[in-house]
């Protein structure tokens, strides 16, 4: 794999899916879907979806491709393959809460190595750079030339007074039990991958997701953090979240800067 020319692609994908999504995000009506999940699916996430798709076939031909709206990829085997959830947080695009981000991610050997998090309704942009470094990329986001980027990197965390981030559709009283078992300085919620950003930054310290997932929401999200130096375990046992399962499912896990001392839950 060229890691340079898949930055400028995925890229490139992100952006123009951002602006067929804000098109719809800012239409007076929006249909909404409920898939067999019942999950909800709009006309964003298909019309994002066939972009980025035939984007990635044709400057990747050769790669494998999973992606959330179609099913028929959900039978993929293979160590090496491209992921895509053209619209992650699809509940707060419906209520128009504007945390909704486009995700592409590249994994090897059970691992996301590359991915960008786009969220085109905040004008934020994150992604591993061709050597896997993360970086946040500010300016008028030009589909051909990067702006000015900033390099991320997680936080030095203190342990007694930790900034935590958690899910802004999905908060539980299991996961307020699990928080409370750690000095808590200020929380935070966010939708989407947004949240694996907000470590990657330095601008929150950890989050726990005890609730359903799947590869494709979390893959793009994952590579950022880890090139900004941060983590992604299990929740059980502690031990890297692989990808590639059977079913693309994911257990619960935990995301976080390194100095963070994790509990058992």
């Amino acid at each position: 794999m060229n890691y340079a020319t898949l930055t400028k692609v995925m890229r490139r994908l992100a952006l123009e899916a951002g602006d067929k999504i804000m098109e719809i995000y800012r239409a007076d009506e929006m249909d909404v879907e409920v898939k067999s999940d019942d999950s909800p699916v709009t006309a964003a996430d298909k019309a994002a979806d066939a972009l980025i798709s035939r984007g990635l076939k044709e400057a990747f031909p050769d790669v494998a491709l999973v992606t959330e709206e179609q099913a028929d990829s959900h039978s993929v085997d293979e160590r090496t393959f491209l992921i895509v959830d053209p619209l992650d947080g699809t509940k707060e695009f419906i209520h128009r809460r504007g945390d909704f981000t486009v995700n592409i991610a590249l994994v090897e050997d059970g691992c996301p190595v590359r991915g960008v998090v786009y969220a085109p309704a905040k004008g934020r942009m994150f992604y591993t750079d061709s050597v896997g470094n993360s970086v946040e990329e500010t300016g008028d986001f030009d589909k051909d030339t990067p702006g000015d980027t900033t390099p991320l990197m997680v936080s030095t965390p203190n342990n007694d007074a930790l900034m935590v981030v958690a899910s802004k559709s999905h908060r539980d009283q299991a996961t307020d039990d699990y928080i409370a078992k750690y000095g808590v300085k200020d929380m935070t919620s966010a939708g989407s991958s947004l949240k694996f950003c907000l470590v990657a930054t330095g601008e929150a310290d950890i989050y726990p997701r005890l609730g359903r997932t799947m590869e494709w929401d979390t893959a793009a999200g994952h590579a950022v953090l880890a090139g900004a130096g941060g983590r992604v375990v299990r929740f059980d046992d502690h031990t890297p979240l692989a990808y590639g399962k059977p079913g693309f499912a994911n257990p619960f896990f935990i995301a976080y800067a390194p100095g963070v001392t994790l509990k058992d839950g």
